[in-house]
């Protein structure tokens, strides 16, 4: 265990999240001999999106650690959301010893066969002697090609062991980095000289790659007006004149979708097509072409048939791509496309600045943007608020927006946020949180009270299930979504002061900016997580689609007039 932490250490990790248990000891007794932090959480699930959001942050691998059996379990859902959103992560549980294994001893759990189904590898170490290369195989294969969690399962009676390891004559293995064929790229750089309203569309995928900067450089260079997927807001500057807003069912902007539909060919770099972005596809592709750029060669076609696949990195591709530009056009002016985008972007904007008691939450997220600047980083997770925050929230660099995409799950903003913070102490975070979803995993606020680990929240209160609520609008069965907070419920400002943490409720929305102003002086000077609770409208919508089962049209957009010949 001691070569672990090591290989653990040399592989950038520098902290780990996680509770320990009998099963694991032997690797905690090791830890402590390392320089690697370790925060105890309160839920193994709330460890696993610590470290996810601790990934996110970092770009490098995170490392979540619990015992055996329902410690185990209680991982899935992190490693299934890491796994949908394509961040490295490294799940450790411990085991029975491997002679117990097939007499179903005290909390004996094939745990791997279990992990299989949402982890990149999932194996168990079975000789002491594999220590340093199990776990060296397991970073790579966590940072190659789209990246994923891994989970190593340790036997106590293997963690009990030795092995001869030179950490001095040791290191990370290579991940491969591929770039693209020089054949299409150069047809896709073709095929976007000869369209006439291109767009780029911008995946978590550039994000992940680092490819922020290639990306910005191949659009300029040619004008392309640049939309980004919910899991890539951030890789491209939304307050750019080539920002293009997001099209979709739920995170999306009016004139994103509009423009959208104009465009006659997409460029989608990293991206998978997320039914939530789609929508119907018949809509989503008539009359456009498709380019598909992704890492992992099996992602191509899987929603649907591109016009072209490219298989490459996001850096090196979109370098590429822009490389073959320079020596095929001159450098592009703003033609009459990025400027049609440009009055969709004046003319279709939702408004934000209603006065209205209660709050209506469009409202609250004027409020977060005109307070919190450009550096900031936002934690968000599932439900009507993640859909506003989609709309509304404004973000300007990557990795500086985190939200779990595909899977979802409610609680995910709390323990990610404290991943974050313990990634960067000196970053200010703000986690925009529903009422319901906190209280899946609020236990994890008494772990950044303990670790002093400050931060501001920020929760969108409409006292019941709103995003299930306005599901059902259409099913006539709105029932049982009532939280009754007012009649014997959560007090969520009390909850907050009995893990000895500062609060405040805000009910009129003059009174957002100061309470904002207020928590983030007084999460800094306590070093506390510090909430602000909202309370909105009741049954205040976000605008989407007719249903969640089948959304099958984007939200229509007036006034659009084709461009003139």
């Amino acid at each position: 265990m001691e070569a672990v932490a090591a290989v653990m250490e040399s592989e950038g990790v520098d902290t780990v999240f996680g509770i320990p248990g009998a099963a694991i000891l032997p690797l905690y007794a090791a830890l402590r001999k390392s320089g690697i932090k370790h925060l105890t959480v309160r839920h193994e699930e709330g460890g696993t999106h610590a470290a996810d959001g601790w990934s996110r942050a970092t770009g490098k691998v995170g490392v979540t650690i619990g015992t055996s059996g329902p410690a185990g379990t209680n991982m899935i859902t992190g490693l299934y959301t890491a796994l949908a959103d394509s961040i490295p992560m490294i799940c450790i549980t411990g085991q029975a010893e491997r002679a117990k294994l097939h007499q179903e001893a005290f909390q004996a759990v094939d745990i791997v066969e279990i992990a299989k189904p949402v982890t990149k590898w999932a194996v168990q170490l079975k000789e002491p002697a594999q220590a340093a290369w199990v776990f060296r195989e397991a970073f790579r294969i966590a940072r190659s090609g789209r990246p994923g969690p891994v989970l190593i399962d340790l036997p106590i009676d293997v963690q009990r062991g030795t092995c001869l390891y030179d950490a001095s004559a040791d290191a990370p293995l290579p991940v491969d980095v591929p770039a693209p064929r020089a054949q299409p790229v150069n047809a896709a750089v073709q095929m976007l000289l000869e369209a006439e309203r291109p767009i780029i569309l911008a995946g978590g995928g550039v994000i992940g790659a680092e490819a922020s900067d290639e990306l910005r450089q191949l659009a300029e260079y040619l004008q392309i007006p640049v939309q980004v997927t919910l899991m890539g807001k951030g890789a491209f500057p939304e307050d750019h004149p080539l920002f293009a807003g997001m099209a979709g069912l739920q995170t999306q902007t009016r004139w994103g979708n509009a423009s959208f539909l104009e465009s006659d060919l997409v460029l989608a770099v990293g991206a998978r097509f997320g039914d939530r972005h789609t929508g119907d596809l018949e809509t989503y592709r008539q009359g456009r072409k498709f380019i598909h750029v992704d890492i992992e060669p099996t992602q191509i076609g899987k929603v649907f048939e591109p016009d072209l696949g490219i298989v490459g990195h996001a850096k090196p591709t979109l370098a590429a791509l822009c490389d073959t530009a320079r020596r095929s056009a001159p450098q592009h002016s703003a033609g009459q496309w990025v400027e049609r985008v440009a009055h969709l972007r004046s003319t279709l904007l939702r408004r934000d600045d209603f006065d209205d008691v209660p709050i209506k939450p469009p409202r609250v997220f004027r409020e977060i943007n005109q307070t919190f600047g450009p550096d900031t980083t936002f934690v968000t997770a599932i439900g009507l608020y993640q859909i506003w925050s989609g709309q509304f929230q404004q973000t300007f660099k990557p990795r500086h927006y985190m939200v779990c995409g595909q899977a979802g799950p409610l609680g995910w903003e709390i323990p990610a946020a404290i991943g974050v913070k313990s990634a960067f102490p000196e970053k200010q975070v703000v986690v925009v949180v529903g009422d319901y979803s906190f209280q899946f995993l609020m236990e994890e606020i008494a772990v950044a009270a303990q670790y002093k680990i400050p931060f501001v929240i920020v929760m969108v209160n409409n006292e019941y299930l709103g995003l299930i609520r306005q599901a059902e609008l259409g099913y006539d069965m709105n029932y049982a979504v009532d939280l009754h907070y007012g009649e014997g419920g959560i007090d969520h400002v009390k909850l907050m002061e009995a893990f000895g943490c500062p609060a405040r409720r805000v009910e009129q929305p003059g009174d957002i900016a100061d309470a904002l102003s207020w928590a983030t002086l007084e999460s800094e000077a306590q070093q506390l997580p510090v909430l602000v609770e909202v309370m909105v409208e009741r049954e205040a919508n976000a605008a989407m689609g007719p249903s969640l089962n089948h959304i099958n049209e984007f939200e229509p957009a007036p006034d659009l007039v084709p461009l003139a010949d």
